[in-house]
């Protein structure tokens, strides 16, 4: 009678086992962080933000969303009326293979996920970088994981905070901020 009881207590082991290994397995994408640089678990939630306005560039089509610290910024005036976005500003911008909507061909449509880029605003923590941190993840469909930017990426994708740095600085004067709010 014991060996009966032993063998389901091995298969539940087992199951339990693969279980747990899947999980393991399994990418949470707010582990990642660019080495030497931010770290995806200081943008959780990102996925609520409100957006702030949509983007092409190049072949990709982007969302930019902001937190409500930046959002109430952008409200007040910010970049337009020449004040700094105040520390705790946070954008992520989320970018798309475009593809054609099934239902309704002539719409252009978001298709696999291509990065997701981030931004937050610490004018101590990234003094040297106009008070700006940014990071980028790149994603890989067939894996449906996430990994830091590298210089390989077009643009290149330095290994610490001050990545999108050298491209910000056009727009040093709207404190390192392309986009504007869109109106509603």
């Amino acid at each position: 009678m014991h060996r009966k009881n032993d063998g389901a207590i091995v298969i539940v082991g087992i199951f339990l086992s693969v279980l747990v290994a899947l999980a393991i397995a399994a990418q949470d994408k707010y582990t990642l962080k660019v080495p030497n640089g931010l770290a995806s678990s200081e943008f959780k939630g990102y996925e609520a933000w409100q957006l702030v306005s949509i983007s092409q560039d190049g072949a990709l089509i982007a969302a930019i969303l902001a937190n409500p610290v930046m959002i109430k910024a952008y409200q007040d005036g910010v970049p337009g009326n020449g004040k700094p976005f105040p520390d705790g500003s946070k954008l992520a911008k989320i970018h798309w293979n475009p593809k054609k909507m099934e239902t309704f061909p002539a719409a252009t449509v978001p298709g696999t996920q291509h990065d997701m880029d981030f931004m937050v605003k610490d004018s101590k923590r990234f003094a040297d970088s106009g008070g700006w941190g940014y990071a980028v993840f790149d994603y890989n469909t067939a894996s449906d994981k996430f990994t830091p930017g590298t210089l390989a990426d077009k643009p290149p994708q330095g290994n610490d905070a001050k990545c999108g740095y050298t491209c910000h600085t056009m727009v040093k004067a709207r404190d390192y901020v392309f986009t504007d709010y869109g109106h509603r």
